[in-house]
């Protein structure tokens, strides 16, 4: 792990592997942990970047909210500290919304795009599942129930039957590192801040032109599946996917899958 400041703020990532470089985004409230399952099957094809975002990890926490567009400076801030002039990107989730707002804003630095278990915002897209959001909102249990209720609505049905080591390693990880109240609501902010029609990314995305991957779980309750489509309409020429048996945390859920997909997309291109 290295640190370097942009934008104002201290980001601590990691650069590792060779080949074009490839930039990841994580989602709300998890740090480059969040990929830890993915870059070791990148770094063959790819120099994989992976950082905190504001708010999270290793990163500074000003205070917020944040928005999409802060969040894209931050990451420009960070390319351009490292020296990398233009780069896949690849964001999950609220790392969704920043890739769409850095696309638009830095076109000229993005070599290709990778929306993944994200939406456009605004009014039309497709909102959390009402199942998935009682058990999100869940204030009733303690918190190491709430945690692993939480994990296993947003992975796909039978996950922990499938793969009880890895949830125990997930709970672990976020015992040793608890969210930081204050950073996580900020970054509650980038989500709420494109509710609006106007605000939102929907009627902005035509303007897109780097080949662009749509990527989903087909079990995903937090960001349903149903957006991928949504997404691809506004993106001339976008290429989607969606993961069989696999929820919003796919990249922990099926990394090698989601290895196997980025990597035949970025290279035939």
């Amino acid at each position: 792990m290295a640190k370097l400041t942009a934008n104002g703020i201290t980001i601590a990532y990691e650069m590792e592997g060779s080949g074009p470089p490839l930039v990841l985004v994580a989602g709300l409230g998890y740090s480059r942990w969040m990929w830890h399952k993915m870059v070791p099957g990148l770094t063959g094809n790819f120099t994989v970047i992976s950082y905190d975002n504001r708010g999270v990890g290793e990163s500074d926490k000003p205070a917020g909210p944040y928005t999409a567009q802060l969040l894209a400076d931050d990451l420009a801030g960070l390319l351009g500290e490292l020296g990398i002039e233009k780069t896949a990107v690849f964001g999950h989730s609220m790392g969704g919304f920043v890739a769409q707002a850095f696309a638009l804003t830095y076109p000229e630095k993005v070599t290709h795009l990778i929306l993944s278990a994200t939406n456009f915002g605004g009014p039309r897209h497709v909102p959390v599942t009402q199942e998935a959001l009682a058990v999100l909102m869940d204030m009733t249990s303690d918190p190491q129930t709430r945690l692993r209720n939480g994990i296993l609505i947003s992975c796909a049905e039978g996950f922990a039957e499938r793969q009880p080591a890895v949830v125990e390693e997930w709970l672990a990880f976020r015992a040793n590192n608890p969210i930081d109240p204050v950073g996580y609501q900020a970054q509650m902010g980038v989500g709420l801040s494109l509710m609006s029609e106007a605000a939102c990314f929907e009627h902005k995305l035509s303007a897109i032109t780097a080949p662009t991957l749509i990527l989903s779980g087909d079990e995903d309750k937090v960001v349903p599946p149903a957006n991928v489509d949504l997404l691809a309409a506004k993106i001339s020429g976008a290429e989607t996917a969606v993961i069989a048996q696999a929820g919003h945390f796919f990249p922990i859920e099926q990394p090698e899958t989601a290895v196997g997909i980025v990597t035949n997309f970025l290279q035939k291109q």
